[in-house]
């Protein structure tokens, strides 16, 4: 009976360990969010790279847009690129269920881990994702499908502290399982 009651409780801590880990996991998607202040004088002017930029328009977008849109990106050791008014009406860009895809040079970059955009106007837009293509580097994508607020910087920033090293993170899944390998010795 003992040992029924036994495995009946550490049943029980499973589920809930499993289901405490689950949600855990699930809430970890990254959202865009606003940066209050996003320093465009950082631009530095060492060495000259091409960079292939993939914009594509969520199909919930508006048709198109009038908005000027710009970009800025760059790694964790400083080297930011900026590209003012990639927007062009006269071409289409930035339509409903769209691709559009930029040549934009700036300093050379290692990695890039962050992207962020800005829309000034009366449409609004609604990017799927933008996607970075390096010389130095493998492509960043940085999944938005949201709508980007007028007259502020938007994106993502995923460099941590490149410097020290400390941008690992323990996997919440690897937490879990010490969590009841832990649970499991106590019983």
């Amino acid at each position: 009976m003992a040992t029924s009651l036994s495995s009946l409780l550490l049943l029980s801590i499973f589920i809930v360990f499993v289901s405490v880990c689950s949600a855990a996991e699930s809430t970890a998607t990254v959202q865009p969010h606003a940066i209050d202040s996003f320093n465009l004088s950082l631009i530095q002017n060492v060495g000259s790279c091409s960079y292939t930029v993939v914009i594509s328009t969520s199909c919930s977008s508006p048709v198109y847009t009038r908005d000027q849109i710009s970009i800025a990106f760059g790694d964790a050791y400083g080297n930011q690129i900026y590209a003012p008014r990639i927007d062009n009406p006269a071409s289409r860009a930035f339509e409903r269920c769209s691709s559009d895809t930029f040549q934009i040079s700036g300093p050379c970059a290692y990695q890039i881990c962050y992207v962020y955009l800005y829309r000034s106007g009366p449409d609004g837009w609604k990017p799927g994702s933008v996607k970075i293509y390096g010389y130095n580097s493998r492509a960043a994508t940085f999944n938005y499908n949201t709508y980007i607020p007028g007259d502020l910087w938007y994106g993502f920033n995923f460099c941590g502290n490149a410097a020290s090293g400390s941008s690992r993170r323990i996997p919440g899944w690897f937490v879990c399982v010490i969590l009841w390998l832990f649970g499991s010795a106590v019983l």
